[in-house]
């Protein structure tokens, strides 16, 4: 296993501070926003003076009941080789639904949420993760997610989940302390057991991020400091073994270089403390290896099998189910927790509001305090069908469409702001299609 030390997650905002941080050993990039061609003048001197980058995906979706899309797979393989890096990461998360399994329209999350832990959800991951394996220069580790909701008819935990999917494919785990407290804070699963049930020898590197408590709910924000609770779970896992890599996230909200470092040496001070515990972890670890043999023993299709078309369509259908009562309006399937799907349908409209806002900065600029209501109106019962940026383009042709914003001078700035971006190309008739030229058709005064 790459020895990787401590690092922090390297976003533009803060380019200047990790220069500069004293002790960074690695930083890890969300893969989706670097451009092999163009990576930025800050990432590449960080890489010439020696510091190790890792890509970290986070759209492939590998949870999903459709196969790793070749495409996506392609551009997270060259951002490993175009950054040098000694492996990549991703999650154990779907992050879309529907389409041609389910013969419905596509629809995407904006966002990971977890996959049940049953049998037909581990054999399709399981081939999914085989199949980026085979398709990435080199290794590859999967994230454990937080989550809101919980699955109904779960059939392992998630340490026996995880354990399993390594014992049949081999892959290595980037184990996120700060989900481990999230799901027990909004699901009761107790860390320390989780711990117990994970081979440590996969892991590959730790994730450590704040985050806050709102009415019963945690939310892992990433733009939070990092909490004790999160600091113990660390501490938990330091004690079982080293962990290769331990890594700051932070995505919003930054702070001063200074509390940067801050965080930094308390998660250097628990990972020192238990560095001499892990002496034990042998023990442990042969008792795990031993009780997800016997799991896998009773899988419904040994490792190298093909998942049924069968199985790969009712997962299809459940995730399908419980991404349109998120962002599409539909009835919630039977089981789940009506009000924490509530929580969760309003944290994706949250997230989506503000990637866009990322994405297209200009909006929020236009709309001022109006920006957030009048997206949240504009995705009540519409999901997200084509990313964030053709997101913010159908957001606006809502808007237009409608005769908004009210203010003249905000609509004059909109209405520029979409034609600079619409293109001079035919529309297809499809209804965002005809929606757009109803657009075009009110701008141009009817002619």
């Amino acid at each position: 296993m790459v020895r990787l030390g401590t690092g922090i997650g390297w976003r533009l905002e803060i380019a200047d501070d990790i220069a500069r941080l004293p002790g960074i050993d690695w930083v890890e990039v969300v893969a989706e926003n670097i451009c092999p061609d163009h990576v930025p003048d800050a990432l590449r001197r960080l890489r010439e003076r020696g510091t190790t980058v890792v890509p970290h995906g986070v759209s492939l979706g590998l949870g999903g009941a459709e196969r790793p899309d070749p495409g996506r797979l392609r551009a997270l393989a060259e951002r490993a080789e175009a950054l040098g890096s000694p492996l990549v990461t991703e999650h154990i998360a779907f992050v879309r639904a529907g389409g041609p399994l389910t013969a419905s329209p596509a629809m995407e999350a904006g966002h990971l949420l977890p996959v049940p832990r049953t049998r037909d959800a581990l054999d399709v991951l399981c081939e999914n993760v085989r199949i980026a394996q085979d398709a990435l220069p080199v290794p590859l580790a999967v994230e454990n997610i937080a989550a809101l909701i919980s699955w109904p008819g779960e059939e392992m935990t998630e340490g026996q989940f995880l354990a399993e999917l390594v014992e049949r494919t081999g892959v290595r785990l980037l184990i996120d302390v700060a989900n481990l407290h999230t799901n027990h804070v909004n699901r009761g699963e107790d860390p320390a057991k989780a711990l117990d049930e994970l081979p440590t020898s996969a892991i590959a590197y730790v994730h450590v991020a704040g985050g806050v408590e709102r009415d019963g709910v945690w939310h892992d924000s990433h733009a939070h400091p990092v909490t004790q609770p999160v600091l113990d779970v660390l501490a938990e896992l330091c004690a079982r073994t080293t962990p290769p890599g331990v890594l700051l996230e932070r995505d919003e909200d930054f702070p001063a270089a200074e509390e940067l470092a801050g965080e930094l040496d308390a998660i250097r001070a628990v990972t020192a403390a238990g560095a001499g515990a892990g002496a034990g972890a042998g023990a442990s670890e042969a008792s795990v290896s031993a009780s997800t043999a016997s799991a896998t023993s009773g899988a419904s299709a040994t490792p190298d099998a093909p998942v049924p078309d069968a199985v790969r369509e009712r997962l299809a259908l459940a995730q399908a189910a419980l991404l349109s009562a998120l962002v599409g309006g539909t009835p919630p399937p039977e089981g789940f927790d009506r009000r924490r799907l509530r929580v969760q349908s309003a944290a994706l409209t949250a997230k989506r509001a503000s990637v866009v806002a990322k994405v297209a900065p200009e909006l929020p600029e236009i709309l001022g305090t109006g920006y957030r209501p009048a997206f949240a109106r504009y995705a009540d019962g519409r999901p997200m069908t084509g990313g964030f940026r053709r997101d913010a383009m159908s957001f606006a042709e809502h808007l237009l469409a409608d005769g908004r914003p009210d203010d003249a001078a905000a609509r004059r700035r909109l209405t520029l702001w979409w034609q600079e971006r619409s293109g001079p190309a035919p529309l297809p008739s499809h209804p965002a299609a005809r929606l757009a030229r109803r657009v075009r058709l009110a701008l141009s005064g009817g002619r």
